[in-house]
C-alpha cells in the first residue's frame, strides 16, 4: 500500500445517507466495511467525522444560539458519530477506540497523543470526536490538527463527489474537475472544500489532501494503494 497511516475526514452529512438527518444504518455500515478492507492490509487509520447530520454550531449561532455553546454542540454531535461508527466497526471484528478532546470518560478515553500513536501501531482504528475541543474551530481544522499530531502520511477527505471541481457539479453539469491543485492554487480560487485554516495548517506542515467520493465501493480502498482517484492537493 502506498500510505502507511491515513487520516480519513468524513462529514456528518455523509453518514445522513438519503435521508434528511441522523445516522443511515445503511451509509455507516457501508462505511465500516470500506475502511475494514483498508485496516486488513495494516495500513493505520485514524478517523475524524463531522456533526452536521445532528448539529451545526454556525447555524445554531445564526438561529439565536450563543456562537460558542453551539460549537460545543456540535462537538457533541461528532461523539454520538463517533460512537455509530465505533460500534459499526467493532460489529464486523475491527478493534476501535474512541478520543475525544473534551474529557468524557464514561463512553470515550480522552484524547492522548501517545496513547493514540499506541493505538494506531497496536492495529486499532482510533476515532477523533469532538472536533479540536475549541469553539470556532471546525472538524477539518481538527482533521489537519490530528493527521499533523499522530504524522499522517496524507488526509484523505470522503465526500460524495469524485473530487475538487470549479464549480458544484450536482449543480452544473459542465463543472470541470481538477486532479491535482497547488494550496496555492486552492486558496486563489477560493475553493470552499476544506476552509482556509485547514488548508494553511495543512499546507505548512507539508501534509497532502486526497478530496474523493467515499460512497463509491473500493474508492477507499484503491486511494490507499496508490490509485490516482480524486483530487489531491498538495505543495
Amino acid at each position: 500500500m502506498k500510505y502507511e497511516r491515513i487520516l480519513l475526514k468524513l462529514s456528518g452529512e455523509a453518514l445522513m445517507g438519503h435521508m434528511s438527518h441522523g445516522i443511515d444504518p445503511n451509509r455507516i455500515e457501508s462505511y465500516a466495511n470500506e475502511i475494514k478492507k483498508v485496516s486488513d492490509k495494516r495500513v493505520e487509520i485514524a478517523i475524524v467525522i463531522g456533526g452536521g447530520n445532528i448539529f451545526r454550531g454556525i447555524s445554531g449561532a445564526n438561529n439565536g444560539i450563543d456562537r460558542v455553546q453551539a460549537d460545543y454542540m456540535g462537538m457533541l454531535g461528532t461523539v454520538i458519530n463517533g460512537l455509530a461508527l465505533q460500534s459499526a466497526l467493532e460489529n464486523i471484528g475491527v478493534p476501535t477506540r474512541l478520543q475525544t478532546a473534551i474529557k468524557i470518560e464514561a463512553i470515550a478515553e480522552p484524547f492522548i497523543k501517545r496513547k493514540a500513536m499506541r493505538h494506531l501501531e497496536k492495529g486499532r482504528v482510533v476515532i477523533f470526536g469532538s472536533g479540536t475541543g475549541n469553539p470556532f474551530f471546525t472538524t477539518d481544522s481538527a482533521a489537519v490538527l490530528r493527521a499533523i499530531e499522530i504524522n499522517a502520511d496524507v488526509i484523505l477527505k470522503g465526500t460524495r463527489v469524485d473530487g475538487i471541481y470549479n464549480d458544484d457539479p450536482e449543480v452544473n453539469i459542465k463543472a470541470t474537475k481538477f486532479n491535482n491543485l497547488s494550496f496555492d492554487e486552492v486558496l486563489k480560487k477560493g475553493i470552499k472544500v476544506m476552509d482556509t485554516t485547514a488548508f494553511t495548517l495543512s499546507q505548512e506542515n507539508k501534509l497532502p489532501i486526497i478530496v474523493f467520493d467515499m460512497n463509491t465501493p473500493g474508492n477507499l480502498y484503491n486511494v490507499v494503494r496508490g490509485e490516482d482517484i480524486g483530487t489531491r492537493v498538495d505543495l
